[in-house]
């Protein structure tokens, strides 16, 4: 009799404990439900913010933006105000959404300030850039829409946008070329079309042999016919210098802005054909050696030798 009880208590233990098991993983499984279906409403709150706050933003900038066109501002500030506004907005809905998880703004701020100065060497690239499209803005040394030439990385082209960190620029052969603020700032900008006229310079070079007063005639005729060039500036033609195988004559003369490269590439096949139908020759560089007697008289007795 003893030994048919062991088995049976031994069952009953281990029964025992697989329901006493069963019970605490449905009873944790029971207080995580409650959890779960929170976190759950939290993300899909969050989703929902997230994408009311877009539309509430967009709206927002578009009212921002209309009312700046209202007042006529300039557009690369209205681009500036524009991109900043957004981020101002993007972080404060970001800090909403994170309140609906239980992060208060005051802890989110306070560990940004502590952050402060690991932010700021890990942004002062950024932050540079930021300063950079500020100068930009207040000091106006171009606008969208000029043509313009950066010293500091050699890349030129009509600026299409100022943003808060770029500057974008639309090359000649139609790249898109984003310059950093701070290195647009910080080096030479040349605006080419921040004047409404420029001066052309049309140099060439003429043989000595050829009739230099005929020469500038010509130069003078060609200048009479060109309907671009501005009536009210003088036009001047003039010797420019003496080279080692030409004589340089120029005439210099005013366009709009706007014309000036197609004036300059038209005046310049103009010249030539006119040089050519006049006989006055263009040169290309030339070197005139001089050998000595004696130095020629060694070289014949070597060729007589052989």
């Amino acid at each position: 009799m003893m030994m048919t009880q062991e088995p049976s208590i031994l069952t009953e233990g281990l029964e025992n404990l697989q329901k006493a098991d069963s019970n605490m993983v449905f009873g944790y499984l029971e207080k995580l439900v409650p959890d779960i279906l929170n976190f759950g409403i939290q993300i899909v709150l969050a989703v929902l913010l997230y994408l009311a706050g877009k539309r509430v933003i967009a709206f927002l900038c578009t009212v921002l933006r209309k009312s700046l066109e209202r007042r006529d501002i300039d557009i690369g500030v209205r681009q500036f105000l524009d991109s900043v506004s957004r981020y101002c907005l993007y972080f404060v809905l970001w800090l909403m959404i994170l309140t609906l998880f239980g992060i208060t703004t005051a802890s989110v701020i306070a560990v940004l300030g502590s952050a402060g100065l690991t932010l700021g060497l890990a942004l002062q690239g950024s932050l540079a850039n930021f300063a950079g499209g500020v100068l930009i803005l207040l000091l106006g040394p171009f606008h969208v829409g000029d043509y313009i030439i950066s010293g500091e990385t050699g890349h030129e082209g009509t600026v299409t946008e100022i943003s808060t960190f770029y500057t974008k620029i639309q090359t000649a052969d139609n790249q898109t070329v984003m310059i950093p603020n701070g290195r647009l700032a910080d080096g030479a900008i040349v605006n080419v079309t921040g004047q409404q006229t420029r001066r052309i310079d049309i140099l060439v070079g003429i043989s000595y042999d050829a009739d230099l007063k005929k020469a500038k005639q010509v130069l003078s005729s060609l200048a009479e016919k060109e309907e671009r060039i501005l009536t009210g500036q003088p036009v001047n033609v003039f010797v420019s210098s003496l080279g080692n195988s030409s004589v340089e004559v120029g005439c210099r003369f005013w366009v709009k802005s706007e014309d000036y490269w197609q004036t300059k590439w038209d005046m310049l096949e103009a010249v030539k054909l006119a040089f050519d139908e006049n006989g006055i020759e263009i040169p290309f560089p030339q070197v005139d050696v001089h050998m000595k007697e004696r130095h020629l008289d060694n070289m014949a007795e070597k060729s007589n030798t052989k």
